[in-house]
């Protein structure tokens, strides 16, 4: 974005997008910490993930969510792994669906990477039912 202060329709909607799948108080955290260093790259993933793909009409959020934790889990990203399955509070992805995209890790990425991201989601549905905020 050339002019932070008018932000563009694909920016307004990511932000709106954003919000939505990861928690006003997520994305408010993430707001207050950004610097002038990383703020381009806020505006992008804000602009082109959240505006331009998970935006789209073609897939629910439910569905994009479950592709994400596979992706996120074959790449080995841990911390992303964790805060998308967070998310599902807000993208209707059931624990199933976490199951069943880590087996597809598991067969299509590699048993290690499923291991370590099963292990990352029982961990975070566990702090998730005992209220734990992230």
């Amino acid at each position: 974005m050339s002019d932070a202060s008018a932000p563009s329709e694909r920016y307004r909607q990511g932000m709106a997008t954003r919000r939505a799948v990861l928690g006003d108080n997520h994305v408010d955290r993430a707001q207050s910490a950004t610097t002038d260093f990383d703020r381009p790259f806020q505006d992008l993933i804000t602009e082109a993930a959240w505006g331009h793909v998970w935006s789209r009409p073609n897939w629910t959020k439910r569905e994009r969510s479950i592709v994400t934790i596979a992706l996120l889990a074959a790449l080995g990203q841990d911390e992303e792994v964790a805060m998308h399955v967070r998310a599902t509070a807000n993208t209707g992805a059931s624990r199933e669906d976490i199951c069943e995209a880590l087996l597809h890790v598991a067969i299509y990425a590699g048993v290690p990477a499923a291991n370590h991201a099963i292990k990352i989601a029982r961990q975070v549905l566990a702090d998730m039912d005992a209220g734990k905020a992230a």
